[in-house]
């Protein structure tokens, strides 16, 4: 059986639609961004990921997978698609990479991880 929603609207509030229209288009970049982030930590490995990086301002890959008792490919194979979104940033020591956060990020990220904070209290 087919739904058919309709709108039965007698009159639009044309100022209210306006309004709306100018508030998506001014947040188009917001937008964008928020919709890369949440693709990037719709993932729990690299939710995870990202909440360690967080906590510890830096980490490697070898650090990663010993914590998350994964293997350092599998690990490496989640930064990279980290990285590629521009949320992580490395530096090198000796052969060594470490990744943090780009501080640009942290602030929605915090939102996030106090949110996943709440989660645990009240499950």
């Amino acid at each position: 059986m087919k739904l058919e929603i309709s709108c039965t609207r007698a009159q639009a509030d044309h100022k209210q639609l306006l309004n709306c229209m100018d508030m998506i288009d001014n947040m188009e970049v917001s937008f964008k961004k928020m919709t890369k982030l949440l693709s990037i930590t719709g993932n729990e490995v690299r939710l995870k990921i990202l909440f360690l990086l967080n906590m510890e301002s830096e980490l490697c890959p070898c650090d990663l997978a010993d914590i998350l008792k994964m293997s350092v490919p599998a690990i490496s194979q989640h930064i990279r698609k980290i990285k590629d979104a521009s949320i992580i940033t490395s530096r090198r020591e000796g052969q060594t990479l470490y990744y943090s956060l780009n501080y640009d990020e942290t602030d929605i990220f915090n939102s996030i991880f106090k949110s996943i904070e709440l989660i645990k209290k009240t499950a």
